[in-house]
């Protein structure tokens, strides 16, 4: 194993399993280890945001080496898909692409059957080197996924036949069971059944996941280190795509009423990872001048206004570089009000900033991708959010950037919508990998 693959200094204190050593082909993420998602014993939870891989069959080298490296740079316990994975526009999918979902348009057969192996082609890609690390991950759903002409359902059934989902299985739905990976990659729950259902003795530990009746929409409960109580969980949410008559859709009746039941099940504060931003987040941006420096116009009926970040409600390096795109009215921001941490949102492919408003987190992560529209190509990113069991609902974030992490991207395109009006700052909060990287300690030497 290369000296990037090692877990960060002071990751893991003291660790129930030793970091995995050359020759070592244990998974990475700790929790899979142990089967089931729990704190470490140094007291650490780690989760990494990937959002708005927004790209078609072929995945940009660049966003799979951004994959890489965060997941070499964190160990995460699991990576969560926020949404957009698929850009359902692409011309690959031009013979099944639905432009909205109420599209009453037939699709041919032969075209969707195209998309599927399509489809599966990039899932392959960017979950490769989750694969390859031994990490589990779950995913939802964005605005333009579905626009390749596959459903929801139909995605997420094809997520599942790749090593390390976790999304729930629609017999799920009344069995409450989750579903991790082996180390040799086959499917095993964490309730003591192999994935047919028959009794597996060697399965270990037992956990419930809660699903909803929507694909993308369930919650993944994280236990303490001894595996006696839930004190933490983690949040998928189908947060919708479009409206009729115009602007962004919100999450359904029945996901908000899954959210406000879910806290007393689950007995702890959850997280919520989802791709489209809450109304409220322009909750945490100041309105100026339109000639103000670095001021970004609103979004519809935020359209006759210009912003940036409130520096009273945002941490310190974080930056807009676009208005906030959500729906016009939602009812989420309510739904969440008890029981929840805060959330975790994708979609503004140039912002990428961490706010509170009322009690809650609010957080902006920009693209990963390299075939889509965003910020500057260094500052293309995922996100780190680290918990800890002394104070489990007060997360430490990071960004993880290409530039840092990585260098320079190979590819020699010009990304036409790449320059932020703001210059970004030089990174949000603590710096949570403890040590720099590689490339930054060497770019640091000519600057």
């Amino acid at each position: 194993m290369t000296e990037t693959q090692r877990a960060p200094e002071g990751l893991l204190s003291k660790p129930r399993i030793k970091p995995a050593e050359v020759g070592d082909h244990r998974p990475v993420s700790i929790s899979a280890r142990l089967g089931r998602l729990q704190f470490h014993h140094s007291g650490k939870f780690r989760v990494l945001q990937i959002a708005d891989i927004q790209d078609g069959a072929k995945v940009s080298k660049d966003t799979v080496s951004l994959i890489e490296a965060s997941l070499d740079a964190t160990r995460p316990d699991i990576v969560i898909f926020s949404g957009n994975q698929i850009a359902g526009y692409d011309p690959a999918f031009a013979k099944s692409f639905r432009k909205r979902r109420w599209c009453e348009e037939a699709i041919p057969e032969s075209a969707l059957s195209h998309t599927r192996e399509l489809v599966r082609k990039a899932i392959g890609q960017f979950t490769a080197p989750l694969a390859t690390r031994g990490i589990p991950w779950a995913v939802t759903y964005g605005n333009h996924d579905f626009q390749c002409g596959l459903s929801d359902a139909e995605l997420d059934e094809i997520y599942r036949e790749f090593p390390g989902c976790i999304n729930p299985p629609n017999d799920a739905l009344a069995k409450q069971t989750i579903y991790m990976c082996r180390e040799d990659g086959s499917p095993e729950t964490l309730n003591g059944e192999d994935a047919d259902g028959s009794a597996d003795a060697s399965a270990s530990g037992s956990a419930a996941m809660y699903p909803s009746a929507a694909p993308g929409t369930f919650a993944l409960p994280v236990m303490d280190v001894d595996c006696t109580r839930n004190v933490l969980g983690l949040v998928l949410v189908n947060s919708g795509d479009y409206a009729h008559g115009g602007g962004f859709g919100s999450p359904s009746p029945e996901t908000l009423a899954f959210l406000k039941a879910l806290p007393e099940r689950i007995g702890a504060k959850s997280m919520v990872f989802q791709h489209m931003p809450l109304p409220e987040y322009y909750q945490v941006l100041r309105p100026v001048a339109a000639n103000a420096a670095f001021a970004m116009q609103g979004y519809r009926e935020h359209a006759d206004t210009y912003y940036v970040l409130d520096e009273d409600r945002t941490q310190a390096g974080g930056y807009l570089g676009e208005g906030i795109s959500c729906p016009d009215e939602s009812d989420e921001f309510e739904a969440l009000r008890e029981g929840y941490i805060g959330v975790a949102a994708g979609h503004d492919h140039r912002n990428g900033f961490v706010g509170e408003y009322e009690g809650l987190l609010l957080m902006a992560t920009p693209t990963c991708g390299f075939n889509t529209y965003g910020p500057a190509p260094a500052k293309r990113a995922t996100r780190l959010i680290e918990f800890d069991i002394r104070h489990p609902y007060d997360p430490r974030t990071q960004l993880l950037e290409f530039g840092e992490l990585v260098g320079k991207p190979s590819s020699k395109r010009a990304y036409t919508y790449a320059v932020n009006q703001a210059a970004p700052g030089e990174g949000e909060g603590d710096d949570l990998l403890r040590k720099p990287s590689l490339w930054s300690q060497l770019s640091g030497l000519f600057r």
